[in-house]
């Protein structure tokens, strides 16, 4: 059976995909969510405690952007390991079916 050259031709085989490298982007991603978060949310905490006149509020803000980075990585996947594991049969694709179409 012949294969048809489709939309799709340019895209990543199973497993070497947006992971191929070895999860740099990935920890790279996961690092600039949680630096990003805590950025954004210890400037606002800063600035509510300049207008309400507290102290705390920019820790805070931290905390919060540091928890909302972690969870922001979590929901995307970011955070669990992508590698398969040879010993337990696991693959990096669900569902991948193998050999040859």
């Amino acid at each position: 059976m012949q294969r048809r050259e489709d939309a799709s031709a340019g895209s990543p085989a199973p497993g070497e995909g947006r992971y191929s490298n070895g999860g740099y982007e990935a920890g790279m991603t996961v690092f600039s969510y949680i630096i990003g978060g805590i950025l954004v949310w210890s400037l606002i905490g800063w600035g509510l405690d300049n207008l309400l006149d507290t102290r705390w509020l920019v820790l805070a803000g931290a905390f919060l952007g540091a928890a909302g980075g972690f969870y922001l990585s979590h929901m995307h996947n970011l955070t669990r390991d992508h590698t398969p594991n040879p010993h337990s049969g696991s693959r990096t694709t669900p569902g991948a079916e193998d050999g040859p179409e």
